[in-house]
């Protein structure tokens, strides 16, 4: 997570949108950099709300913007697949190395999810609160440009970044029946990724209104 005080904005860290490579590139430009732990690094708009919007609006003022990434969601979902994949992780207990994609995805799907597939919801995440606390910005993981333009924009500095945190390159096979399933249990997601505009503008989902798999 980054915060820029005098351009009041937040930058969230969606695991697996490659936000990683925005941090290495801003930290020295920022106010505030969040690298560990991951729970903080990755806090969610619920976290950063309770935790870290009290303390800078009591110190930087009120007004701060959110700012946020998110992956396709059967593209997310591969990510997660690939990493658990990468070499010295077999054998445990998060390791995908015995798993097809297909499978991986079904025990996503599961009510209790298993520790391999147990990798959260980027609606969930990005869940506005019942204050109103909420992403005001939110990009596609494929629009680097647009959302390369924006630091800019916002924040007056070239952006330059490099690769950091890559999964293993791997084909990913998913067979119609599990993804349309996907689709159906997960139709929030897709719904929230389709409503991304070009302008890294979108229509926020409801407090309680991210996905619970039926």
């Amino acid at each position: 997570m980054l915060a820029f005080s005098k351009e009041k904005l937040v930058f969230l860290s969606v695991p697996k949108t490659g936000t990683t490579a925005y941090q290495d590139a801003l930290a020295a430009r920022a106010s505030l950099v969040v690298r560990d732990p991951p729970e903080l690094k990755h806090a969610p708009v619920f976290r950063y709300n309770r935790f870290f919007r009290p303390s800078l609006e009591k110190f930087c003022g009120e007004g701060f913007d959110v700012l946020a990434v998110m992956r396709e969601p059967i593209d997310w979902l591969g990510s997660w697949y690939r990493y658990r994949r990468r070499p010295g992780h077999e054998g445990t207990r998060t390791s995908t190395h015995e798993l097809s994609f297909d499978e991986f995805v079904l025990a996503y799907l599961k009510g209790n999810r298993p520790p391999c597939a147990n990798v959260g919801s980027q609606a969930k995440f990005l869940e506005p609160q019942k204050n109103g606390t909420a992403v005001t910005h939110l990009f596609r993981y494929e629009d680097q440009q647009g959302l390369t333009d924006f630091l800019k924009n916002r924040l007056k500095t070239d952006v330059f970044t490099r690769r950091l945190n890559q999964s293993p390159k791997l084909e990913l096979l998913l067979s119609a029946e599990v993804e349309t399933e996907l689709r159906r249990k997960c139709a929030v997601e897709f719904a929230l990724y389709d409503g991304i505009d070009a302008n890294g503008l979108y229509t926020p989902l409801s407090h309680g209104e991210a996905p619970a798999h039926r």
